[in-house]
């Protein structure tokens, strides 16, 4: 099966490194003063909300990707 893509005006991400012994999430932010155009394949995307895309990251982790377009047109892409 063959991959398809979108690309997208992503900025800032936060990492989900897992959890902790307390059940707490470990998230480390980075931020980024400027957005950059980016090719993701939609077989990684998890979900969107109107502020980040949910991908699935490297050895299990999950990344949360601000987006620079309208949520209707990451919709309208995906849809």
């Amino acid at each position: 099966m063959k991959d398809k893509f979108i690309e997208l005006t992503l900025g800032s991400y936060i990492i989900s490194h897992g959890y902790n012994s307390k059940n707490k999430e470990m998230m480390e932010h980075v931020p980024s003063d400027k957005f950059s155009k980016k090719i993701v394949p939609i077989s990684r995307i998890k979900s969107v909300s109107e502020k980040y895309i949910l991908t699935n990251y490297v050895d299990g982790r999950w990344i949360y990707w601000e987006y620079n377009e309208d949520y209707e047109t990451v919709k309208s892409m995906l849809v």
